[in-house]
């Protein structure tokens, strides 16, 4: 199959209104596909890549390269460039990059080339990506859409199972259960603004910690132990201490699921990117345990003893939890039985866990399955919303879908000179309203543009939400927002008013 055709039903499913006829549309692509392409043909347009993270920067991006003629570039061809480009790493490997994707480009109608760019910078933008290619699929092979979603859940991921279903039919699902050694798709929680609205929202639940750490899915079957990241991927060699406690515990077969947290001589968490960083790295891994051991701390079990668990309440999946795993690698929680007499021990087990140096809680209807691999209104976290108003430096040219605009932001605080300094830069929250607005303001304000970014003066005032500081020598006060997002601009204040580098570094 040509690539040209996935990126044409890309443009359809963007401009087409409706959710049926956005289905309709992939469910039309997706029965015509090759059997063996099908599962690449849905990755793309559910926005994923196979490879995962591919090394490509922006700036690569940007860099023009002439267009084919005529579409000759098939699926299976960019599957294999696009391998060659993760495969890149080390001393030269941005210019053997630049080869590759100049190469790839190069065979690609101007179309072609605009989807591809869109796949790659993770921006296929045409409105619930992953929800409305399973939709499609369900529609090509005339199965449930529930079917196939609980396939995708015990499988990990769409493609393998939409390539099955597409070549087999309603039958081949049967295949795809709940496999100890097969990491299953993680259950997410939606965000409520106060415990209290969580508690009227869910009823009789249970408030846990919000811990800052790495998502892990445990699995251990015949004494063999695996642990997997959020996104599924094997981590198990550099989690020993996880595997170690992991063998001790009693029973059979199991799958937990939890996090896995660092802390100081006092009992505090250790920051998040410390974390990330020795669970990150691949190199020397005991000499890493030793100077950062890791703890795990479960909050869900999801199989015991070889038994799925998933359709049970969460009540009695935590009895069974509790029957498996000791207090010390447990998420600490809080069972409510009446919301409206529990609402203070609530709000006090919140209090605690921020005292503690913890995100928050994640609120969990007692009666709720485990859904997984989506975002469900059982399960609601509680965070602290921090709030500054920063002042624009420069703004990025957008590509994709924001092509023409001036996009992601970088955001500057106060200094006590009367200067600014730069905090880090953001792209989240912005409305098509919103992006044109700020391109016209901020073109107005330009004072050097390089082609990709546009340096302005620093007049505009914008309310930035985020959730917390992280230590960052790329920046110069050292510390930089974690999942900055713009709330709204300020025309009310000036950039004598924004906020202070100051104010941003008590808050730490």
């Amino acid at each position: 199959m040509l690539i040209g055709d996935v990126a044409r039903v890309s443009r359809e499913v963007a401009d087409t209104a409706g959710r049926g006829g956005k289905v309709s549309a992939l469910a039309r692509l997706f029965g015509g596909a090759p059997v063996e392409e099908a599962g690449l043909v849905v990755a793309y347009l559910a926005g994923e890549l196979p490879q995962g993270r591919l090394g490509v920067g922006r700036r690569l991006l940007a860099e023009p390269v002439p267009a084919s003629d005529e579409p000759v570039l098939t699926v299976t061809a960019v599957d294999a460039a696009l391998t060659d480009l993760a495969a890149e790493s080390g001393p030269g490997s941005q210019a053997r990059r630049r080869h590759v994707l100049t190469a790839l480009l190069g065979r690609a109608t101007a179309p072609e080339q605009e989807f591809l760019i869109r796949l790659i910078s993770g921006e296929v933008r045409q409105g619930a990506l992953a929800a409305l290619a399973l939709e499609g699929v369900a529609e090509a092979a005339g199965v449930p859409a529930g079917d196939l979603r609980r396939a995708v859940m015990h499988a990990g991921a769409l493609p393998p199972v939409a390539e099955a279903v597409l070549a087999g039919g309603p039958a081949a699902l049967a295949a795809f259960t709940v496999t100890v050694g097969r990491p299953v798709q993680p259950m997410l929680a939606h965000t409520a603004k106060s415990v209290t609205e969580a508690l009227t929202a869910l009823g009789p639940c249970s408030v846990e910690e919000k811990l800052d750490g790495i998502r892990v899915q445990v699995h251990r079957t015949a004494g063999t132990v695996r642990a997997y990241t959020r996104s599924l991927a094997e981590i198990t060699d550099r989690l020993p201490e996880v595997a170690a406690l992991a063998r001790t515990l009693p029973g059979g077969d199991f799958i937990l699921d939890g996090e896995a947290i660092a802390l100081d001589a006092e009992g505090r968490p250790v920051a998040f990117q410390d974390v990330a960083g020795r669970v990150g790295s691949r190199l020397d891994v005991a000499a890493a345990q030793a100077a950062l051991p890791l703890s795990p701390a479960f909050f869900d079990v999801l199989v015991a003893d070889g038994q799925e668990l998933l359709d049970l309440p969460l009540r009695e999946r935590h009895a069974l939890l509790d029957r498996l795993v000791p207090p010390s690698a447990r998420v600490r929680r809080l069972a409510v039985s009446d919301p409206a007499a529990d609402a203070g021990a609530a709000e006090a087990f919140w209090a605690a866990a921020l005292a503690r140096g913890h995100e928050g809680v994640v609120v969990k209807a007692l009666e709720s399955p485990y859904s997984a691999g989506r975002r469900g209104r059982h399960w609601l976290k509680v965070k602290p919303v921090h709030t500054l108003d920063l002042v624009v430096l420069a703004a990025e040219r957008g590509h994709g879908r924001r092509t023409g605009f001036l996009s992601n932001l970088h955001l500057g605080a106060r200094t006590a000179d009367g200067g600014f300094v730069m905090l880090g830069k953001t792209f989240k929250g912005l409305t098509d309203a919103v992006l044109r607005d700020q391109t016209a303001r901020l073109t107005a304000l330009a004072v050097s543009d390089d082609g990709f970014t546009v340096r302005v003066r620093p007049e505009l005032v914008v309310e930035i939400a985020y959730d917390g500081l992280q230590r960052s020598p790329r920046y110069p006060a050292g510390v930089t927002l974690r999942f900055a997002r713009v709330v709204r601009y300020r025309p009310d204040k000036t950039a004598a008013e924004a906020d202070t580098v100051e104010t941003v570094l008590a808050s730490a």
